[in-house]
């Protein structure tokens, strides 16, 4: 058995289209085109790309977009000081810090900093708190993205057990606190998770989210199952996922890609939480 790949890029794409002609009208009535201000600190390969990706993908729906490329050795209270203007700017309405930061600047102190209403990735304590008890503003882009795929994949959740391997506050707690409204019964596993491999295959919805490549085998699947790799690791100048596609494709159900799976939709939803933040 093939798994069906679930393709992230073309369902991204539909999203993108969605949300340009809900620009285009909301500007052709005189309402403000929604503005992103999008702060980098320092050279991470990585975060550049992506920062770039984000951009373009502003410039291709209508949405305003301003960068701020800050020194790996500006302060933290200098960054503070520019989100605090940045919450000011009638202009802008969604912030987005690339994260990682560097290690003398304090990531919680920062994102605490956003206005939870500007918060376009959903990770102000305060958006996480109405996440947690069902009345969510912004959802996390990587999380909300899953989710979109999953049910545009038409992959019913009630009643499944879906693991989320990772418990980072990026990806793992949101999106199990998802699929658990969607009345999935969640495991989480992380590093110390007796016999990972095992608690992995009873899952009928499997989410991987630990940054290490090509970790999860066909071994660890249960046959038939949905698998989302969340993973984006460069291996011999080629980006793998967590999870091994090869082997894992053979026994899986349904099988996101790396790349064009998770990482289109991460994207796609930061424009969808831009808009909001603009309707709103």
């Amino acid at each position: 058995m093939s798994a069906q790949i679930i393709d992230g890029k073309a369902i991204a794409k539909e999203i993108r289209q969605q949300i340009k002609e809900e620009i285009a009208q909301l500007v052709a009535t005189g309402k403000t085109q929604p503005g992103l201000a999008v702060v980098i600190v320092g050279n991470n390969p990585a975060s550049r790309v992506y920062v770039n990706a984000k951009k373009k993908a502003c410039a291709e729906v209508g949405i305003y977009s301003e960068e701020y490329a800050l020194p790996e050795t500006i302060t933290e209270s200098e960054l503070i000081s520019l989100i605090q203007k940045l919450n000011h700017d009638r202009k802008i309405h969604g912030i987005l810090v690339q994260l990682p930061l560097p290690d003398h600047i304090d990531e919680q102190k920062v994102i605490e900093s956003i206005n939870p209403q500007k918060d376009v990735d959903g990770f102000h304590p305060m958006n996480i708190g109405n996440l947690l008890i069902g009345t969510p503003t912004f959802i996390p882009c990587t999380p909300a993205g899953i989710m979109v795929l999953l049910q545009k994949t038409g992959i019913e959740l009630k009643g499944k057990h879906a693991v989320v391997i990772g418990r980072s506050n990026i990806v793992g707690k949101p999106v199990s606190i998802l699929l658990l409204a969607q009345h999935a019964t969640v495991t989480i596993c992380h590093s110390r998770t007796i016999d990972l491999p095992a608690v992995a295959r009873e899952a009928d919805v499997l989410v991987v989210a630990i940054g290490k490549p090509n970790f999860i085998t066909g071994a660890a699947i249960k046959p038939g199952a949905v698998v989302i790799d969340v993973g984006v690791n460069r291996v011999d100048d080629k980006l793998v996922g967590d999870v091994e596609f090869e082997s894992v494709s053979q026994v899986a159900g349904y099988i996101t890609p790396v790349p064009g799976g998770v990482g289109p939709m991460t994207i796609a939803m930061l424009l969808q939480n831009t808009l909001q933040a603009a309707k709103q």
